[in-house]
This record gives structure tokens, C-alpha cells and sequence, in this order.
């Protein structure tokens, strides 16, 4: 067992309490990303409760948080289940993720600095790694993780929360549905978006945005998938 694994398992203090229920939530969110949970995979409490050790209630909450993102879905008498979405929800989240993001490039343009844009080519950078190391997952966390540094460098927190929830949603929705090997848009898209937000051409990036969410939409294939019980000793280790 490693020492994360370890100081996942072990009781903690009052004071350590919230630390260890996020590194839970991380844990469960990543493993649902990461397609090591599938859709429709059931999540019971006790179970989840016995392989974290902690209290069923703790669970509860967690899984209410996932909820809230609608990375799990919550059923009367059947419990907490990974979100299984539809190409109707796909649809939703990337009409969504089109309104704000584009809108945002505006914003974006004008905060940008040197800075800002070395650190937006070092993230590009690791997601194309992950890519040709076949990392697919981690590459659709890194792409995630992208857009939501675009839009906090918006400078509107609101939104830059709002755009974070629709990528943990389109993130599973890509794991799922997606095309192992490809995030459904072109390596140096991300590069390419970075270098008209460090000329200031805010319209260009919106313009630019807007294409390469649509090719990611139209790459994927909506099929699914039978239900699952999941091996959570084998998935989280611990």
C-alpha cells in the first residue's frame, strides 16, 4: 500500500476530516474520469464506506457533491450509480460549454500576459505527452484542466466554476464516448488558441474556440454500454 493510499485508509483527527474527504471525492471523481468506474456502475455506500474507512454519512455527502456535478447519479431505493450520459446530455453540456467559454475569449485576451500563456503552452504541452504515451484519461483530465485555467484567467470566478462542473461533465462524457488515442480536436489546438490570446485578438480565440469544441462534439459515438458492479478494493487499492 502506498503512503497516499495509506493516508487515505488511516483515521484522521476533526482537523484533518475536510482534507480527507476531498482527497476521497478526488479519488472517486478521477476513478469515474478515468473510466476505472463505468457508467451505470452502482455505488453503495457500505462499500465505499468499508474501502476509505470512514463513516457511511461521510460517503453520503461525497457522493451528494458528485451528484451536484453530475459526475453520479442518485436514485430513491437504488442508491448512488456513475452517471450514465446520453447524447442529449452531451449535447446540453457542449451548447453550454459554447455559450460561456467563447464568450469568455474576450476577457481572456485582454488579461493575458507572458506568464499566463507559458503556463497555458506547459499544460498543452503535458496533454500531448499523456496523448502519445496512451494516457488517455489522464490526457481528457489535463484538456479539462486546460479550459478551466482559461476561463479563471477570465477573471469572472463565477463562470470560471460554472466552466469547471461542464468539463468534469464532458470529461466523462469524452472518456465514454470518445476515441482512444484522440481528444476529437487536433494536437496544436491548444497552441494555436494560445497564440491569438497573446496578440489580444479576443474575437479570433472566440471564433477559434467555437470550432474546436464543435470538433470535439462531432468526434464522438454515442453508444452504450451494460451496467456494471465495480471491484472498488481493486479500483481505489486501498
Amino acid at each position: 500500500m502506498s503512503d497516499a493510499q495509506a493516508a487515505l485508509k488511516r483515521r484522521p483527527s476533526d482537523k484533518e476530516g475536510d482534507e480527507r474527504h476531498e482527497a476521497i471525492y478526488r479519488a472517486v471523481s478521477d476513478a469515474i474520469v478515468e473510466q476505472r468506474l463505468k457508467p451505470g456502475a452502482r455505488l453503495r455506500e457500505d462499500a465505499l464506506a468499508e474501502v476509505f474507512g470512514i463513516s457511511r454519512t461521510g460517503i453520503r455527502k461525497i457522493l451528494q457533491r458528485l451528484a451536484l456535478e453530475q459526475l453520479v447519479t442518485l436514485t430513491p431505493r437504488r442508491g448512488a450509480s456513475v452517471t450514465r450520459p446520453t447524447a442529449d446530455e452531451a449535447k446540453d453540456v457542449f451548447d453550454a460549454r459554447q455559450l460561456i467559454e467563447c464568450g469568455l475569449m474576450p476577457d481572456v485576451a485582454r488579461r493575458m500576459n507572458a506568464a499566463a500563456a507559458a503556463e497555458l503552452r506547459e499544460m498543452a504541452r503535458q496533454e500531448r505527452q499523456a496523448l502519445r504515451s496512451g494516457q488517455q484519461s489522464v490526457a481528457i483530465r489535463l484538456s479539462a484542466d486546460f479550459h478551466v485555467r482559461l476561463a479563471q484567467l477570465s477573471g469572472n470566478a463565477t463562470l470560471a466554476e460554472f466552466v469547471e462542473r461542464l468539463c468534469s461533465r464532458s470529461s466523462l462524457i469524452l472518456a465514454v464516448y470518445g476515441h482512444r488515442g484522440h481528444l476529437g480536436c487536433e494536437s496544436h489546438d491548444h497552441d494555436d488558441l494560445i497564440g491569438y490570446l497573446e496578440t489580444g485578438n479576443g474575437e479570433r480565440a472566440k471564433a477559434f474556440m467555437s470550432r474546436h469544441l464543435k470538433a470535439i462534439e462531432a468526434s464522438l459515438s454515442m453508444v452504450e454500454e451494460e451496467e456494471n458492479v465495480p471491484d472498488l478494493q481493486q479500483i481505489f487499492g486501498v
